[in-house]
């Protein structure tokens, strides 16, 4: 049953001002129409699964002509799984309760009335991202939830994949009566169409930019609109003396164990003055015979030739593969300032046994998110409450961590006045 009703209206032809009408209803619409759409998006997935899957053959057997990346081949190959995660996850939205109207109270109150806040959709979100072909299906589902509309802008090594993926959902969002427009896939065949998208701030009220560094900083160099960034790869671990190399050999191997992205896999390893030499081999030779390339500084790779020299730009760069650099540091004072100098400032991790390292750790450590004695292993749908994410953010500034439900919310400031007449 269709509770709210937007066909009075013809939509705009125009994709951008869609999105934005679309974006007006939706803040209207109720709870329970959105969580039954995002089931029916989520059957829309499984049923055309095998079409998505034959569009992705498609889409790789072109990325291998035109010589992409391997690391964008495996982010591009689906797999049924990769969409069955994808349909456990829409699905899991619709179950969540509706964040939408919540209300938070506020510090600041008036003697003769109430105040508080009261969250309330963005309106307009742009997704540009490359590979990936079922994380547009997931941003629409987030989208969905917290009633806003959604632009998906993808790479064109996916073109195939994307395009049956929006046209399933958009099917699903028609037939539950959803206002068209709820969901727009931006055309990537103009000449520039990342700043075409970015600089429309009229009708965009968020840009959320996914994958490799440079894009991530095309999207923030070219766009007038907010942006909330996202990152993956360069985290780091402080491995203390007093830290067994079982305990670091762990959450390395963990946190490379997210598919098809390990966004906060561990790729640097900084290494306290006082450890022993036997372990450092001990968890080299372990992490070769698990297929890591492994390199090192200048007086590691003098003492252990075996390693491979890391050029100084690579500590700040992320590999996005199975290589980790090793670098001997003085402290954990100077590890700490080394991290907030080069890593990527979103997930760091400390390994010891040690409650002093373990609290200036946490105090000091400027990250997003910060692990000790923990993996750092990122996972978008961790089965349990409203834990269901799109990435990582590593910026200070607007939502910073997890990419959820909360970071595609704002907040309407409210007074409710008490009048003495």
């Amino acid at each position: 049953m269709i509770i709210d009703d937007f066909s009075a209206s013809p939509p705009p032809t125009n994709p951008l001002r869609r999105a934005y009408a679309a974006s007006i209803q939706l803040a209207k619409t109720k709870g329970e129409h959105r969580s039954r759409t995002l089931r029916s998006m989520a059957e829309a997935i499984r049923k055309r699964q095998n079409d998505i899957l034959e569009a992705n053959t498609l889409d790789l057997e072109a990325s291998r002509e035109l010589g992409v990346s391997e690391c964008v081949s495996e982010w591009l190959k689906l797999t049924p799984e990769r969409l069955d995660t994808t349909v456990q996850i829409l699905k899991r939205l619709g179950e969540l309760p509706d964040p939408i109207g919540r209300v938070i109270g506020a510090s600041y109150q008036l003697e003769q009335g109430q105040t508080y806040y009261q969250l309330i959709p963005i309106g307009v979100v742009g997704l540009i991202y490359e590979a990936f072909p079922e994380f547009g299906a997931i941003a629409a589902g987030l989208c969905m939830k917290t009633a806003n509309s959604l632009i998906l802008l993808g790479g064109s090594e996916a073109n195939y994949s994307n395009q049956v993926i929006a046209d399933a959902l958009q099917s699903a969002i028609e037939e539950e009566g959803m206002p068209i427009g709820s969901l727009e896939v931006f055309p990537n065949e103009q000449e520039a169409p990342i700043q075409d998208l970015v600089t429309q701030d009229q009708y965009i009220n968020l840009i959320i930019p996914y994958g490799r560094p440079h894009l991530v900083h095309q999207v923030v160099t070219q766009s007038t609109v907010p942006v909330l960034r996202s990152a993956m790869g360069n985290c780091y671990l402080y491995w203390s003396a007093t830290a067994n190399v079982d305990m670091v050999r762990w959450m390395i191997f963990d946190s490379h164990q997210s598919k098809p992205d390990p966004v906060n896999a561990i790729e640097k390893v900084l290494i306290d003055p006082n450890q022993k030499g036997s372990s450092l081999v001990r968890l080299w030779n372990n992490l070769r015979e698990e297929g890591f390339s492994l390199k090192g500084d200048e007086l590691l790779v003098k003492q252990f030739p075996e390693l491979i020299l890391a050029e100084p730009s690579e500590w700040s760069q992320p590999y996005l593969n199975k290589t980790i650099a090793f670098r001997g540091v003085d402290s954990l004072d100077e590890g700490i300032a080394w991290m907030n100098e080069y890593s990527s400032g979103h997930s760091n991790c400390l390994a010891t046994e040690s409650y002093s390292e373990s609290r200036q750790f946490a105090l000091d450590v400027n990250s997003a998110l910060t692990f000790i004695n923990a993996s750092p292993r990122f996972s978008r749908h961790q089965n349990r409450g409203d834990a269901i994410f799109l990435g990582m953010s590593n910026q200070v500034g607007y939502r910073r961590g997890l990419i959820g439900l909360d970071s595609l919310t704002t907040l309407k400031y409210i007074v409710q006045g008490n009048p003495l007449f």
